[in-house]
């Protein structure tokens, strides 16, 4: 792999969900290790799994990884890092402001913007700091998936131009003085992102369309903000060990197909390709053997029961069928399929003559690619940050802007230039379409978990950041917590495959709306081969795998489970196969 022969100091690894950043972050840093350079392994991911993939618990300080010396390994916890934060700028003036002052300040500093900004305050000393990582030879940052890694690297000159020009003493993150004074350290982890001989960004992908053409666009906007040293990854590669495998077959064609069409915009980017792994990259070994042009299939075991016959998407498309309307949200891990699971619901739910409009709060998400022979009945849409930005500033302005004299007017335009803005303009776009079902049916394609968690966390706190501007909490942002919460209102759709960490992300995920008393519907559990007949060495023992970890979902954690047979034209993103392509087991 070329970085390994001529690695710079920082490597980013960057991609859409589930196509194996992580795997290939750690195999990196395992191999950078092993050849005696010392390295620290970051993940800036909120739903980071660098603790399952080396089995230890991480902190958000450094900490050894047994078994491979010289690396450490910490997650950038962007709850704990607010927390720090918040006291950071709060603290200097508990004893100089009356007690109701300070806590307006915390009250300001208590949304998600907040959360954003600290865990980026906390990649930029890493990035930033020379002092504070001169131990290392290598940082590597397992960052998280494409729109909030393409949003935590644009935030530097977001925040920056937006310090330079406030003549404000405050900002919805409160005091300015606190971001200031980190002016010098933002603007040398801007520094470095854009030097080719120090920093390396790794583009991960599929050999799939949809992670393909991300892996362009993620390319083409890095270029724009400076970053111009890249690499592309292609992992899971899949060349069929049986010709008479009809499945493996059909895989074969299509990752070939793929790679075949791929985007000019990276096609002649430095190539580096990685086979389809018979088994789970979990475990130091399988670290250390990930990039081996061949792998041993291992020796599958049977399962000690053979997981139940489940039911299929249409069964789960039979209950959803909503009386007056409602709410469906699919949710999970990046790159389980959510955007196609929600689509392929939204389409039957119109076959069958309910009136549905679909649509996504994924910024990375390309929802109508998804969706082949729209139904009449079937109308599909997107909150689009862009649009949505403009409309809530109009909006501001006409209403508490029509209220105030120059200097206020001036000062409320600052305001509205912040990169918070965005957050709160997306936030009542969701409120608004959730509010449309109860007048039919909304299906809702949710961003990747952290993200999403971060949306409904708003729902709590985000409208106090709202009445700072606005004034005013309409009915959808008053009334979207008990909407969620209404189980007659909505359906929660937890998507996963059948591997270890998509369930055990989906169970946190669960845990987490359970806190906040939402309790999921149903799970998915998408792209399986358990339901097909397969011989190819590799497929055969990937299939085999897969029957722990249905049972885990089946037992432990889900009271209604669905499954879906792996398809290529499926995987594709087209909600129905024009013709069946394999045979069921």
């Amino acid at each position: 792999m070329r970085l390994l022969q001529r690695p710079t100091r920082n490597l980013f690894f960057t991609g859409k969900g589930g196509v194996g950043k992580t795997s290939t972050s750690c195999a990196v840093a395992v191999a950078l290790a092993d050849s005696g350079k010392a390295v620290l392994l970051v993940s800036t991911d909120p739903a980071s799994n660098l603790d399952e993939i080396f089995d230890i618990a991480l902190k958000s300080s450094p900490t050894p990884i047994p078994a491979v010396t010289r690396l450490h390994a910490m997650n950038v916890d962007p709850e704990a890092a607010a927390i720090a934060y918040r006291e950071r700028v709060v603290g200097p003036y508990r004893n100089l402001l009356p007690a109701d002052a300070v806590a307006s300040i915390e009250e300001q500093l208590s949304g998600a913007c907040t959360v954003e900004i600290a865990a980026f305050d906390e990649f930029a000393k890493l990035l930033g700091d020379a002092n504070l990582t001169a131990a290392y030879d290598h940082i590597v940052f397992d960052t998280a998936p494409t729109g909030h890694t393409l949003r935590l690297l644009a935030l530097p000159a977001a925040w920056t131009e937006f310090i330079g020009t406030s003549a404000a003493g405050t900002s919805c993150l409160g005091p300015l003085q606190g971001m200031i004074e980190q002016r010098e350290l933002y603007l040398s982890a801007v520094q470095a992102l854009c030097d080719a001989s120090q920093t390396t960004m790794v583009l991960v992908s599929r050999p799939e369309m949809p992670a393909l053409e991300e892996a362009e666009r993620t390319s083409a906007e890095l270029a724009s903000i400076g970053v111009r040293n890249q690499l592309l990854v292609l992992n899971g590669m899949f060349e069929a060990q049986d010709p008479a495998d009809g499945v493996a077959a059909a895989m074969q064609r299509f990752a070939e197909q793929a790679v075949a069409d791929m985007p000019t915009g990276i096609a002649t980017l430095p190539r580096t390709t990685i086979p389809l792994k018979p088994a789970q990259v979990l475990g130091i070994e399988a670290l250390r053997g990930f990039f081996a042009p061949t792998q041993k299939t291992p020796t599958v075991v049977a399962s000690p029961a053979s997981p139940k016959r489940l039911p299929g998407l249409d069964a789960l498309v039979d209950e959803l069928q909503l009386d007056g309307g409602g709410l469906v949200m699919t949710m999970g891990k990046g790159g389980v399929g959510k955007t196609t699971i929600a689509a392929r619901i939204a389409v039957e739910l119109a076959r069958r003559g309910h009136s549905v409009h679909l649509t996504t709060t994924d910024p990375a998400a390309h929802i109508a690619a998804a969706v082949v022979d729209l139904p009449r009945n079937l109308t599909i849409g997107e909150i689009n940050p862009a649009l949505e930005v403009a409309r809530y500033r109009a909006e501001v302005m006409a209403t508490t802007g029509a209220k105030l004299d120059a200097s206020g007017l001036a000062l409320l335009q600052e305001d509205l230039s912040s990169p918070c803005t965005e957050e709160i303009a997306v936030f009542q776009a969701f409120a608004r379409t959730v509010a449309k079902a109860s007048n039919g049916i909304v299906v809702i394609d949710t961003a990747p978990t952290g993200h999403t968690i971060l949306l409904l966390d708003a729902a709590q706190s985000f409208h106090r950041e709202v009445m700072r501007q606005a004034k005013s909490v309409t009915d959808s942002v008053r009334n979207l917590l008990p909407r969620l919460r209404d189980p007659t209102f909505t359906r929660i759709v937890l998507c996963t495959l059948a591997e270890a960490t998509p369930v055990h992300e989906a169970a946190s995920l669960q845990a987490d709306l359970r806190r906040a008393a939402i309790e999921p519907y149903a799970w998915v559990i998408n792209q399986s081969l358990v339901p097909l007949k397969v011989s190819d060495p590799v497929l055969v023992a990937r299939r085999s795998q897969e029957s722990r970890y249905i049972d885990e979902v089946t037992c432990t954690h889900a009271r209604r489970v669905f499954m879906v047979a792996w398809q290529a034209t499926i995987a594709a993103g087209i909600t129905r196969p024009s013709a069946p392509i394999l045979e069921t087991a």
